[in-house]
């Protein structure tokens, strides 16, 4: 069976404007296109995964990220201290350091966008993990 080429996610926010500015300013991610109404993202290296941000048409009907129709979205990098450092210097609320996590043997933070999603920077540190190509 044939692999997909790409992928993008899609996030919703009634205030899309205060989330553009995040994406763009503070995590400085590439636009890849702007449709008006929702902005593509480019996420990783090589045109292959993206995120679109749009314009919500409704309230959020559940808080919790992990409950069926939640989501949690992970940026994977080799280099989590340095993120962390780096939002913390544009005033990013977070907690004080990436933790290791034992169970899922990476290492990462969390931290929330201004639509309230919930944002994870991880770092694999288990040997079973596909480097990226």
């Amino acid at each position: 069976m044939p692999r997909f080429a790409q992928q993008v996610t899609f996030l919703y926010a009634e205030d899309p404007e205060a989330s553009w500015r995040f994406y763009e300013e503070v995590l400085e991610l590439p636009l890849a296109q702007d449709q008006g109404t929702c902005r593509i993202y480019e996420t990783a290296e090589g045109g292959r995964a993206f995120l679109g941000v749009c314009r919500a048409r409704a309230p959020r009907s559940e808080e919790n990220p992990r409950a069926e129709g939640g989501v949690v979205f992970t940026f994977v990098t080799p280099d989590v201290e340095a993120w962390h450092a780096r939002l913390a210097a544009k005033g990013v609320a977070l907690p004080p350091a990436p933790q290791w996590s034992e169970a899922y043997r990476v290492t990462h933070f969390f931290l929330r966008d201004p639509a309230g999603y919930l944002l994870e920077v991880q770092r694999f540190d288990r040997p079973d993990w596909p480097e990226p190509g």
